[in-house]
């Protein structure tokens, strides 16, 4: 009898050439609509939500799917019509530690356009904050804090948070979510301090 051996739940971007092709803020809303959501959507579907024309989102999504992070999906029906979806739901960034100074500039090329596109949506929301429905101002939360744990707690600290998380995922809820439930953003990093 055979094991069925669960899918990846991302893919690992270790070359700098996709890195680079990724560090687009274009680039990443694409791919965090098409992981997040799970749906095969076309150039014009998913240019009303990066807010650019049918052509450019078209062109980002050829240049995603010719480093192997989206792919055309199975048509709805109609051939004229190009479908795309996303290869995995996630993906990390991991250029190692004995990365070259081209992999190290990548990465950080890529992780500076993560970084603004979260600053943004903290700056969005602050800015926004007292015009929310008091319920959703009450349940946000910006919060800090310094932990003081060995390298195999935070391995399994990690480990908890993300799996307390993943019933939550927009991929996984979106049919069966409360009607008042809405996409909400959740930054989560642990770093090492010196």
């Amino acid at each position: 009898m055979s094991e069925e051996r669960a899918e990846p739940r991302w893919t690992t971007v270790s070359d700098p050439r996709v890195m680079r092709a990724l560090a687009h803020p274009a680039r990443i809303a694409i791919m965090e609509h098409l992981g997040s959501t799970g749906r095969a959507v076309t150039a014009t579907e998913c240019a009303e939500v990066v807010e650019l024309s049918p052509s450019a989102t078209s062109y980002h999504l050829r240049e995603l799917a010719r480093f192997g992070l989206v792919e055309q999906a199975p048509s709805r029906g109609d051939a004229r019509e190009r479908l795309w979806r996303a290869v995995q739901p996630s993906f990390r960034v991991d250029g190692g530690q004995g990365a070259s100074p081209d992999t190290r500039a990548a990465e950080w090329s890529l992780v500076e356009a993560f970084a603004a596109r979260d600053f943004e949506r903290l700056r969005d929301w602050v800015r926004r904050s007292y015009d929310e429905p008091k319920q959703w101002y009450d349940a946000a939360i910006i919060s800090g804090t310094v932990l003081l744990l060995t390298a195999e707690e935070l391995t399994r600290l990690n480990a908890a948070v993300l799996e307390l998380v993943e019933p939550y995922r927009r991929r996984n809820r979106q049919t069966e979510a409360p009607a008042e439930a809405r996409p909400v953003a959740l930054n989560y990093s642990t770093l090492p301090l010196e």
